[in-house]
């Protein structure tokens, strides 16, 4: 089972309602909040050792740049992701932040949805990246990746020519680099494809589905039984958007590591 990432905010970082709340919580994010003190801010952090810490930039007593310059000097605690939300940017700004060691610096507005993502797209990237370093997939290269999945759509039979081919590979793509987009495909995967191709989230479904059920109309069924097994009998019927690029962006992600 996917572990919860341990997420610390400053309460008024980021405008909360209770569907931001529940965005976290579809990323497997379990928030918590932290007192607007820098000081407490530091003590906190040491003593529960979160994944990630989301900060205002300007805070009481001691800034973000402080605050993680602090931790960063305290060999005893592993420095977590920061991310640092601003009201304004200013020419340098962005760099000063990043050299102090935040992941990612936002000036608002931002809606919780995309921070979210942003945040879930740099913790996948730092994860994926220690597990190639660790087990030899260092030659592994998004070129590797949209390839594998060109191939696989190919194999299946889903015709280049149609819009929903090129929302599939993105789809696949994202979910490959980020398995937890499945489980919010409506609200994550296909705004983020849709902005990828400047198209709406329902035409980017509805191309899906099209492309889906034309690639069960033409495809070789030894094919698609290797990918989908049992969905592709006849009491099932083919499978749904989600099933499909969640079963062919799992097989790809651990043929891909197998490879490597």
């Amino acid at each position: 089972m996917q572990s919860k990432l341990k997420v610390l905010t400053v309460e008024d970082a980021l405008e909360l309602g209770q569907e931001s709340l529940e965005i976290f919580k579809q990323y497997s994010m379990e928030l918590s909040f932290l007192p607007r003190d820098g000081y407490k801010i530091i003590e906190v952090i040491e003593n529960n050792s979160p994944d990630i810490v989301i900060l205002n930039l300007f805070m009481p007593r001691i800034d973000a740049i402080g605050i993680m310059t602090t931790i960063r000097r305290n060999r005893k605690i592993e420095m977590p992701m920061f991310i640092v939300v601003s009201s304004f940017g200013r020419f340098g700004l962005e760099k000063e932040v990043l050299d102090a060691g935040a992941s990612c610096f936002v000036v608002k507005p931002i809606t919780t949805a995309q921070l979210v993502e942003k945040i879930f797209r740099i913790n996948y990237k730092v994860k994926l990246n220690s597990n190639f370093n660790d087990t030899n997939f260092s030659n592994i290269h998004p070129e590797n990746i949209e390839l594998k999945v060109t191939e696989t759509l190919h194999q299946i039979g889903v015709p280049a020519h149609i819009k929903g081919y090129q929302y599939l590979r993105d789809s696949i793509k994202l979910s490959i680099e980020n398995p937890l987009m499945i489980n919010a495909i409506t609200k994550q995967l296909y705004p983020s494809v849709a902005t990828n191709f400047q198209s709406t989230p329902s035409r980017v479904e509805r191309a899906i589905r099209h492309a889906i059920e034309v690639a069960w109309d033409r495809g070789d069924i030894d094919i698609l039984n290797h990918y989908f097994g049992y969905t592709i009998h006849n009491s099932r019927g083919k499978p749904t958007n989600s099933e499909f690029i969640a079963m062919i962006s799992d097989k790809l992600r651990l043929e891909l590591k197998s490879a490597s």
